[in-house]
């Protein structure tokens, strides 16, 4: 009854690993590109089909071949070394187009796979609320409605890495599978056939076994089958886990390039070279513990290969020396054998590349997840919105409105609790409080990026938000300028003025220079940077979170008296979070963040004042 009970369960598991493989493949055989991947597809198994149907050919010619050598049939041996020669071009022509076919088909899936992934990562900002939620074991919405699956690590390898062996795996594996299903079904009957009766006495009956090759070769791969599963089976895991570990080793080393000026002035190379020994110890000893099982079962699959080239020979024997058979015969019965053997050993041939397929496909299995997950939440979030919005309208495009805005940290403490809040056109607010009391969160909420968020916002239109930490995509100045639009939509002149205008003139003849900017530009220029690209985008509405902290007071004053000046010409507002007591004069509204006591229902609470504006 246990033994019932484990295979139901292993039973289980298969169908469940198969739902998801077929998950995974389906969508690229349904997409747009169907007719091209079902057409490579079937020209591919049609390929594997006519290789198959050319190695029968060859096992035929082996009788005939030999035959010709044990009789010393001249003209016969010339005849077939002549067929020989178009039997083995065709087979290296399939063999070719088949591989050319096969890339091919990999390669075009891959491709899909990667901007179908690309797209969704992409979109909604997934990408944020993974990372948000993978260091941190938060549920990626303050609903707890996401828990389908374990935030996945290291997304970008998954993309580039997963997709590629999972496509590579697929085809190989599954049209290896079709060559040994079909060799055996070509291979079994021409065995069956010639192999003969076994017959045999035993307490005085005699007994016969019908093709009894064909029965050895089965009994021979089925505890080969079974032995190699045990020896096997641990490299499914290792193998899942080697990945990680080479994904988080890669990451970090692309974490000191990024930030190597900070590392280098605080003197942290000591401390990066223990973190990166410590992650590249996790993938040498991860990496020692899967050699040993793949040494294991080399052992084995050596040993069952090299016995099975003899044994169809040491059935066979008998047979030969009585005169039943030729060599010829023995030789078709050896080659047979083989075939036969090869098909039923393609789990014992393949565990090594099984364990990695399967590895693979857990770890896009759990993106795929969470990426769904998430586009679920968002359809709810989007449908729970609309319907308040209509039940309770709020201000027009031209107000930034909050509504019972509950806004809470990944951990699930409650950081602000049904605020309400609102600023027209020309009232210029600036948000205060203590350093990690929410700042920045109650800006993202207003970006529609913060996952942990409740509540209704309407931000105006026409909004621009200057981070704290601006990003520069590494490549020209006019890009990183105009990021995220193409440059080509902005004139030379807007360009350069932009530049002038926010205090960087150093920069104005370097707009084709290729350079990585957030490294080679200081704190203060990657700040007038960001500046100048609202300067040359002209938004009516500015949400700057910091945006002059690394400046001089004389610069921030002239850079602040622009952007107040940019949003009054448009009719809009300025918002702002900033420390220096000097800030005020720029806004007539002051929003501030306080503590609550311990037992209130948020960390925080938000209080309006009025402030005296600059002329």
């Amino acid at each position: 009854m246990h033994l019932l009970a484990r295979l139901r369960l292993k039973l289980s598991a298969f169908r469940l690993f198969t739902a998801r493989v077929w998950a995974l493949s389906a969508p690229y055989f349904r997409s747009e590109e169907k007719w091209k991947a079902r057409g490579l597809l079937l020209a591919i198994v049609l390929l594997n089909l006519g290789a198959v149907y050319m190695l029968v050919l060859l096992n035929e010619w082996n009788r005939v071949f030999y035959d010709a050598l044990q009789n010393k049939d001249e003209a016969v041996f010339w005849t077939q070394l002549a067929r020989f020669t178009y039997l083995a071009f065709a087979f290296i022509l399939i063999a070719v187009y088949r591989f050319y076919l096969t890339q091919l088909l990999e390669v075009r899936w891959r491709a899909w796979m990667t901007t179908h992934y690309l797209q969704r990562w992409l979109a909604d900002h997934a990408f944020y609320k993974l990372e948000l939620a993978r260091f941190t074991g938060g549920d990626l919405t303050a609903a707890n409605t996401l828990n389908a699956a374990k935030t996945p690590d290291n997304p970008d390898q998954r993309i580039q890495e997963d997709i590629n062996l999972f496509t590579t795996y697929s085809i190989s594996l599954s049209m290896g599978l079709l060559n040994a299903v079909v060799t055996l079904l070509s291979f079994v009957g021409i065995l069956w056939t010639l192999s003969g009766a076994f017959a045999f006495t035993l307490g005085g009956a005699s007994y016969s076994i019908p093709g009894f090759m064909v029965w050895m070769a089965v009994l021979y791969c089925v505890v080969g089958s079974i032995i190699t599963h045990y020896i096997g089976r641990p490299q499914i895991r290792l193998n899942f886990q080697q990945q990680r570990v080479e994904a988080d080793f890669r990451h970090h080393m692309v974490r000191v390039r990024e930030y190597s000026e900070s590392i280098a002035l605080d003197k942290g190379e000591a401390v990066e070279r223990s973190h990166l020994d410590t992650r590249f110890a996790a993938v040498l000893a991860n990496y020692l513990k899967l050699i040993k099982k793949q040494k294991n079962l080399v052992w084995f699959t050596n040993f069952f290969g090299q016995a099975a080239v003899v044994f169809p020979f040491i059935v066979a024997a008998p047979r030969f020396f009585s005169g039943a058979i030729q060599l010829g015969q023995l030789m078709q019965i050896a080659s047979a054998f083989g075939r036969v053997q090869d098909s039923l050993s393609w789990l014992v041939d393949n565990y090594s590349s099984l364990a990695a397929w399967r590895a693979t496909t857990d770890r896009l299995t759990s993106f795929e997840d969470n990426i769904a997950a998430l586009a679920q939440q968002a359809q709810a979030q989007a449908a729970t919105n609309s319907i308040a919005n209509q039940q309770h309208p709020l201000a027009n495009a031209d107000t930034l409105a909050v509504s019972g805005l509950n806004l809470a940290l990944p951990t699930g403490a409650t950081l602000l609790s049904g605020v309400s809040l609102q600023a027209g056109p020309g009232e210029s607010v600036l948000v205060k409080g203590p350093s990690g009391s929410g700042k920045s969160t109650l800006f993202r909420a207003l970006a529609g990026i913060w996952p942990y968020a409740t509540g209704q916002t309407q931000l105006p239109q026409n909004a621009m938000f200057i981070p704290q930490r601006p990003y520069f995509p590494d490549g020209t100045l006019r890009d990183a300028l105009a990021y995220p639009l193409p440059a080509a939509q902005y004139s030379e002149q807007a360009l350069q003025q932009a530049l002038n205008d926010a205090l960087l003139p150093k920069l104005v003849g370097r707009l084709d220079d290729q350079d990585a900017w957030s490294q080679k530009l200081s704190g203060g220029e990657q700040q007038r940077l960001a500046i100048a690209r609202v300067l040359l985008k002209k938004p009516r509405w500015i949400f700057a979170d910091e945006a002059t902290s690394a400046l001089d007071e004389v610069a921030e004053k002239i850079l602040y008296e622009k952007l107040v000046a940019l949003v009054a010409a448009g009719r809009g507002s300025l918002v702002s979070i900033a420390h220096r007591p000097a800030m005020a004069t720029f806004h007539d509204r002051q929003w501030t963040l306080e503590k609550l006591p311990a037992d209130a229902p948020a960390l925080y609470r938000v209080q309006e004042s009025r402030l005296g504006q600059a002329g």
